[in-house]
């Protein structure tokens, strides 16, 4: 039978031996200085003054009491050293480094994984290959060390995509970053369609692709326009966020649809080549009038005005006239253009 244990080689207390107490007591020792192992740190020479009590792992090339004892645990034990030869798996918290230390490969190492860059991590929740990074959490913080934290994301070429996406039970509604081009974009969906809201170019200009806005006007001509009537629009260019034509107002005539609720500016010219006195309402919904322009019995003339309204989805636009008049129709004399602030 061996005289001492397997792991932590403490003495065993043996048949028939004298003074079992020092036996005992010197397996007591090893267990106080092993078990819930605290060093002070790592040095190649005993301290000054050593604390009973006090642990330290010794450096190669140790010297004084430590002659010998490279790699042991010196512990200091009723006023004098004993070590310990640590084995594989042993942990330790370095009280300097304010650090917890795991032995293997012959050296003291931070407690970590064998991998020390794991191909995916999961945070209170299973990461997965495409999400190798995954966190459940009420919040993420992200904060300084120094002055200042940035957060980078980074694609491999124009076309991919390098962006943050904002989801609802796991369907995407909106997205900013980069979006198959070097362009920063907003963008917003329904769950299935995507259109992008902003867009800020690289030379710094801004477009709203979606805002309504377009110019609205007759063809190219000069037509009689009678007391009463009402006429609309066959032309519609310089026109995005579905801005249309839509309810007939005489003829190939059409009436100016609004898109969406909003504040809206409103411009209005009509040009007269002959006019017994002439005014042109724009109207919305062939029921309110907006505003109206005036020309008197002078021609030919250009009158325009300019305003802000608000204006609800479906709403159309359309003109009313009183007096008679020859208006010029073609784009800058006779048109409507509205546009979303």
């Amino acid at each position: 039978m061996a005289d001492r244990t397997t792991n932590l080689s403490m003495p065993f207390t043996l048949p028939s031996q004298a003074q079992k107490h020092v036996t005992h007591n010197e397996a007591l020792q090893a267990l106080d200085a092993i078990v819930q192992l605290t060093v002070e740190g790592e040095a190649t020479a005993p301290p000054a003054n050593p604390t009973e009590g006090s642990r330290f792992v010794v450096d190669p090339h140790a010297t004084g009491d430590w002659v010998g004892h490279d790699g042991h645990i010196a512990a200091r034990q009723d006023g004098a050293w004993t070590f310990l030869l640590p084995k594989e798996g042993w942990l330790a918290w370095f009280r300097g480094a304010q650090t917890l230390k795991i032995f293997y490969g012959s050296a003291w190492n931070d407690l970590q994984p064998a991998d020390a860059d794991p191909a995916m991590l999961g945070i209170n929740t299973s990461a997965d290959s495409h999400n190798r990074l995954a966190v459940a959490s009420e919040a993420s913080l992200f904060t300084h060390v120094g002055h200042g934290h940035q957060v980078k994301v980074n694609k491999a070429a124009t076309t991919d995509t390098a962006s943050l996406l904002f989801q609802s039970n796991w369907t995407g509604y909106a997205e900013m970053g980069l979006a198959g081009d070097n362009d920063f974009s907003i963008k917003v969906g329904n769950g299935t369609n995507w259109v992008t809201a902003l867009k800020i170019r690289q030379n710094g200009t801004v477009s709203q692709p979606q805002r309504p806005m377009g110019r609205a006007y007759r063809d190219i001509g000069v037509a009689a326009q009678a007391a009463g009537s009402d006429s609309g629009f066959t032309i519609l260019d310089q026109v995005q966020g579905s801005v249309s034509l839509s309810t007939t107002i005489v003829n190939a005539e059409r009436a100016l649809r609004v898109p969406a609720d909003g504040i809206y500016l409103l411009s209005l010219l009509s040009t007269a080549t002959s006019s017994s006195g002439h005014a042109v309402s724009l109207m919305r919904n062939r029921a309110q009038s907006l505003f109206t322009l005036w020309s008197p019995a002078v021609a030919p003339l250009t009158v325009g005005h300019t305003q802000i309204s608000v204006l609800a989805a479906g709403d159309e636009l359309s003109l009313r006239h009183s007096g008679t008049a020859q208006l010029y129709n073609a784009a800058g004399l006779c048109q409507l253009t509205l546009a979303m602030l």
